[in-house]
Order: C-alpha cells, then sequence, then structure tokens
C-alpha cells in the first residue's frame, strides 16, 4: 500500500525471508563464515540456530544465491512434525525424486541412487532443513542416517540445520542425538542486531526499496525502534511496516 506513495520499487520491510534485502550484521558475517566452511568441508552437519525473526532464513536464501549451482544441488525443507518416514519422503521431494507408490526401503534407495548420480556429474548435494526445532528425535536420527551416504571416501549429502534456541538445548544436551551431535562440524547462534546496527539496517533495506530521502528516519525513532525490538530484524521490519504505513 505505502510503497507507491512513497515512490519505493519494491516493500522494503516485508515479514517473509527475502535475500534482495539481506543486510549483513556483525552476527550475520560469522554465520556466514561458519557456513561457507561448512560448505567448503563437503560433509557433516552445519547448524544455525536464532530466535524467531533473527534473520536464518534470509541468511541461507542470500547463499544460495552465492552457490554454483553446476557443482553444487541444493533442496530446501520447511518442516513441520515431521515423522522419520515423512522426512524421507519430503527430502526426495526436495531433490525432486519421483518416489510415488515407494515404500521408505525404496525411497531411501530412489535417494542414494540420485546421490550417486549428482556426484558422477561432479556435484555436491546439500539439504536444508528449517524450522528444525520441529523435528523428533527419530526424524533427526533419519538425517543422520542419510547423511552417511557416500560415494568412495566421499560424502554425497551435506546437511544444514536451521532452528530456534531450543533446537540447540536439544542438539547440547540430549543423549539420544549424540551420534548427530558428533557430526556437527560448524554452529552458530545469531544474536539479535546490536543497537548501532539497527540503524544502516533500516536504510540499506530502504535504499535497496528506492528510498530518496522521503520519509525521515530521525534519530528518535531508531532510538525508540531498538527499545522495542531489542534488534531483532523481523520486529522492526513489523514496526516500520506500520509506521510507513500510518505515514
Amino acid at each position: 500500500m505505502y510503497d507507491q506513495f512513497y515512490g519505493f520499487s519494491g516493500r522494503p520491510f516485508q515479514l517473509t525471508p527475502d535475500p534482495a534485502y539481506y543486510f549483513e550484521s556483525l552476527t550475520h558475517r560469522k554465520a556466514l563464515s561458519y557456513l561457507g566452511y561448512g560448505l567448503a568441508q563437503g560433509e557433516g552437519f552445519i547448524v544455525i540456530t536464532g530466535e524467531v525473526g533473527a534473520g536464518k532464513s534470509t541468511l541461507v536464501s542470500h547463499l544460495m544465491q552465492t552457490i554454483d549451482r553446476a557443482r553444487l544441488t541444493a533442496a530446501t525443507i520447511v518442516t513441520s512434525q515431521l515423522d522419520s518416514e515423512d522426512l524421507v519422503a519430503m527430502a526426495a521431494q526436495s531433490f525432486g525424486i519421483e518416489t510415488r507408490g515407494m515404500d521408505k526401503a525404496g525411497t531411501l534407495k530412489a535417494i542414494e541412487n540420485f546421490l550417486h548420480d549428482e556426484a558422477r556429474a561432479g556435484r555436491r548435494c546439500l539439504l536444508v532443513v528449517d524450522e528444525a526445532q520441529n523435528l523428533g528425535v527419530g526424524a533427526l536420527e533419519e538425517l543422520r542416517m542419510l547423511s552417511n551416504f557416500q560415494l568412495g571416501a566421499s560424502a554425497l549429502l551435506q546437511i544444514f540445520l536451521l532452528g530456534q534456541p531450543e533446537f540447540r538445548d536439544l542438539l547440547q544436551n540430549a543423549p539420544e542425538v549424540e551420534q548427530l551431535r558428533q557430526r556437527v562440524i560448524a554452529t552458530h547462534h545469531l544474536e539479535p542486531m546490536s543497537e548501532d546496527e539497527v540503524e544502516p539496517y533500516i536504510l540499506h533495506r530502504l535504499k535497496r526499496a528506492g528510498w530518496d530521502g522521503r520519509p525521515i528516519i530521525n534519530d528518535d525513532a531508531i532510538a525508540a525502534l531498538y527499545d522495542e525490538t531489542d534488534g531483532v530484524p523481523r520486529k522492526i521490519n513489523a514496526i516500520m511496516n506500520r509506521a510507513l504505513l500510518m505515514g
């Protein structure tokens, strides 16, 4: 609604992740380093956690735009309460593998064949699992088993796990996931932005949408935004949306 009023070319504060508006705060820069390190290793699990709205999905969407699709085949699952069998089926579907009418064993074999074919074509495979805090221990164990697929000494599948703080607590403390925990090669917890990052964040997103200085965002507004949001990006977006609409 307000984008035409202010002459914006897009929606600078939409709540859904948009890599075009990615802002690299200090904590996001660190997380991106861990993700890059993990990708270079080509195996195991990389875990990124953070509060709701911290920017986990936007971070990975940004990373996905930088990868060489000729060398890496990536797929994403956004989980709900999936059991182990549903998770295997979702993983297959996310890679575009046809598994209609197959049981779990058949689906696993189809995934293995797909991973082998990709490896022979010179491509590694990456599975991004978002909202990982919704997964039970059985589903997490199934992911660990998927990461076991190998061609010679090379792993065929690498997995990124994105989740809320309770997922970090599960990985750190639950004895049932000890084997998966040993496969984690990098982990990072996204913190909220610091107070001095809020203004650059807002101006970055406004400029990406073609902002020409209208409306004016003054220092009092920036301070109030930080006080109300504690630097959580999605909370900032929500308030900025309402403020611009009221304006």
